[in-house]
């Protein structure tokens, strides 16, 4: 698979299709974007500040804002606004429903958003791109985080994960991607090179997630892994660190290990788009 993003991008537009985003991080990233990138015009979605409950809006109101921004015809992109659970809520619909016009955009997101990057990749619409979101302007260093990806929209390609090989390639959060296995939505990744990475589970809660994933990536180039943060303190030692439990599983079902990549939910968190990007 080859996916041509077309650069520079001028128009994107932002939407919640999970959790909402505080007004105040859409406002730091737009004056951010208007003083050094005057040449892109960013869209918040009105959708991206509605809340009804956990989510930014019930489904059909994350639903409509997402394909609003997919199908619009001035639109070069569609960049998810933060993470957290429900993008599945949606996907399938979508999938179902997304135009002709989405099939030549990118979709910039990652963490829970990375549900709906494989479910288009799998379809085969639009780019899916992992890269940071506005969301991350709130962290330290996230003016960093957001500028790279505005960087990257205006066709510099600095920001890219340094390890990316001539083979295709796609990154996921790791919870994310192995509840993606089994699903309507799981795309076929022979010969890629998986990127995963993982925040705020325990080490034996990895190890678990290994164990499931790993039955569903035969075939695949090998598997890289991102960062791991935000590990609890277990009532015990588990033995094992992030990478030796990468590691262990790698080996037991034969999966090339191929070192480290610098993606993660950090400011340091870099881009990686999916399949080749031309």
């Amino acid at each position: 698979m080859v996916a041509h993003v077309h650069r520079p991008i001028r128009k994107v537009a932002i939407c919640a299709p999970a959790t909402p985003l505080r007004r105040k991080y859409a406002d730091a990233v737009a004056e951010l974007a208007a003083s050094e990138f005057p040449d892109l015009e960013l869209a918040f979605h009105e959708q991206c500040f509605e809340q009804e409950g956990h989510f930014a809006g019930s489904d059909e109101v994350r639903l409509a804002a997402l394909l609003e921004c997919a199908d619009d015809p001035e639109v070069d992109a569609v960049w998810f606004a933060k993470g957290g659970y429900g993008s599945n809520r949606i996907a399938a619909k979508f999938i179902g429903q997304a135009g002709q016009e989405a099939k030549d955009k990118a979709f910039i997101g990652y963490s829970d958003c990375g549900t709906l990057l494989g479910a288009l990749y799998r379809a085969r619409i639009g780019h899916p791109v992992h890269a940071p979101m506005p969301v991350d302007i709130k962290r330290d260093g996230g003016d960093d985080a957001v500028r790279r990806v505005l960087v990257w929209m205006s066709g510099d390609d600095g920001g890219l994960e340094p390890a990316l090989s001539g083979r295709p390639r796609v990154a996921f959060n790791l919870y994310t991607l192995a509840m993606l296995v089994g699903t309507q939505f799981m795309p076929a990744l022979e010969g890629h090179e998986v990127i995963i990475e993982e925040v705020g589970e325990y080490e034996y809660a990895i190890d678990r997630l290994m164990f499931h994933l790993i039955e569903h990536l035969r075939g695949i180039a090998g598997i890289r892994l991102g960062e791991v943060t935000a590990i609890p303190e277990n009532d015990r030692p588990f033995g094992s660190d992030a990478e030796e439990i990468v590691r262990y599983w790698c080996q037991r079902y034969g999966i090339a290990y191929l070192g480290r990549a610098a993606i993660g939910h950090t400011s340091a968190n870099r881009i990686v788009p999916f399949g080749l990007e031309a």
